[in-house]
């Protein structure tokens, strides 16, 4: 049994796609970070970075004791290698497929974070801001684009954990991109999309998020952009 400890962002739903493609049993822990449930002292002891997604995995390989492990990235990586699935088996697709995985991480995700930041929740417009992150997203979506030209998926006709780290942050209206501009990129959205797995995990994303918003109060604000050290001593 996996317990997660999530809430329905795209950093949340690369690990609801991955346990739903895989079979897996788990259960969901809503962690709403605009109410600063992320700062709680039982949340931070398995998730030091007070971020989501963190698990606790009860049946780890060894048979010992629980494992907890946060960040999306590592937590894809645990479970790929847990169940020896959407990994390649071997070495150099491996190799590559870590690339891709780590590009997500350091670039895909927090360049478009920026841009959700400037354009969506900051009290001011910043034009410099906003440029600056819509231009680098197009650099993005042109880099998985030219990837996926002749590619089912990123590591070619194998769906793997680079595949899930990806999606969820591509979303072309809310980043001020033309999706036609990306036809390879378009291409592989749809396909995953339309796979059973992603439905259900978008499916349980409304069991604990029921009303999404992308507007944020002033105190949620305050919650998520707005702390110091202090919320982790």
């Amino acid at each position: 049994m996996i317990d997660l400890y999530y809430w329905t962002t795209p950093n949340g739903h690369k690990i609801t796609m991955f346990l739903e493609e895989a079979a897996m049993e788990y259960r969901l822990h809503g962690i709403n970070i605009g109410k600063g449930d992320q700062f709680k002292p039982d949340f931070l002891a398995i998730s030091p970075n007070n971020k989501i997604p963190a698990i606790v995995d009860h049946a780890p390989a060894d048979g010992g004791k629980p494992i907890s492990v946060f960040e999306s990235g590592a937590i894809l990586l645990y479970l790929a290698g847990k169940t020896g699935t959407f990994i390649p088996k071997d070495l150099r697709g491996q190799v590559e497929t870590l690339e891709w995985l780590m590009w997500q991480m350091g670039g895909l995700g927090p360049m478009l974070g920026q841009n959700h930041h400037f354009s969506m929740y900051a009290p001011e417009k910043i034009p410099y801001a906003i440029d600056r992150y819509v231009k680098e997203t197009n650099r993005l979506y042109g880099v998985l684009d030219k990837r996926l030209k002749g590619r089912d998926f990123i590591m070619g006709k194998q769906y793997t954990i680079a595949d899930m780290a990806a999606y969820p942050w591509i979303n072309p209206d809310r980043q001020g991109q033309k999706i036609d501009d990306f036809p390879s990129l378009k291409r592989w959205l749809a396909a995953i999309r339309a796979r059973p797995a992603t439905q259900r995990a978008y499916a349980r994303a409304k069991e604990i998020n029921p009303s999404p918003t992308s507007t944020r109060s002033e105190e949620e604000r305050k919650i998520l952009f707005g702390q110091d050290s202090s919320v982790v001593k």
